[in-house]
């Protein structure tokens, strides 16, 4: 392993102090922007966080699709294994991580499920053949080879050569209403700056507090 303990970390923040903020919304819009410009790829990449039955942890990284005052959204399969624990267990834990600006943001929250329309109107913006992979794959299900897959996809491919491609059934979307959202900037020997906001509910104003890094 390489040592990184004498790194140096002088990245300076480009926006002014983030811990001055008052709500937490418009500061992750305004570190989301800036990601945009500065990551190689995926900025609104991010860890998701759910639980099994047994309480043991899962976590895989998912793409942000969209998010508001109402919370953040992303799409996926009902029957895979996050959509089953998010039915079971309806609460998630989110990260985004933003390497090359030294930031990371960590989101807390109950989940319920996006309407039939907001999947619609996502799933109409994806390539037709994101559409068809969508049709054909059994998520979170065990896969015979890669031939197999390819042949499923072909099949859904063939039944859809002209024309729009439908929403399946069993692929919907998320949303994370957040109850705690905390900021996290990289600082120099590990000096770092944290600011966590929380609230009880959605539509409560929020509280900050400024965190030992």
């Amino acid at each position: 392993m390489t040592d990184t303990t004498s790194m140096k970390h002088q990245t300076p923040l480009t926006s002014g102090d983030f811990t001055a903020a008052d709500e937490p919304f418009a500061l992750f819009e305004a570190w989301l922007n800036e990601a945009i410009k500065s990551e190689p790829n995926d900025p609104n990449a991010m860890a998701l966080a759910t639980v099994d039955p047994d309480g043991l942890p899962d976590v895989r990284m998912v793409l942000m699709k969209g998010f508001d005052t109402e919370g953040f959204v992303f799409y996926s399969h009902i029957a895979s294994q996050k959509g089953r624990e998010l039915a079971a267990n309806p609460k998630a834990a989110l990260l985004f991580h933003w390497k090359s600006l030294r930031r990371q943001v960590r989101i807390r929250g109950n989940v319920t499920p996006v309407t039939d329309a907001e999947a619609d109107a996502y799933f109409a913006t994806r390539p037709k053949q994101a559409q068809i992979g969508a049709w054909a794959s059994k998520q979170s299900q065990e896969l015979e080879s890669r031939f197999a897959f390819e042949q499923a996809i072909a099949k859904v491919a063939a039944k859809h050569v002209i024309g729009e491609v439908p929403r399946p059934p069993g692929w919907s979307g998320w949303r994370i209403t957040p109850s705690r959202i905390e900021f996290w900037h990289d600082r120099p020997f590990r000096l770092h700056d944290r600011i966590e906001f929380r609230r009880d509910a959605a539509g409560q104003p929020w509280s900050k507090t400024r965190m030992y890094p």
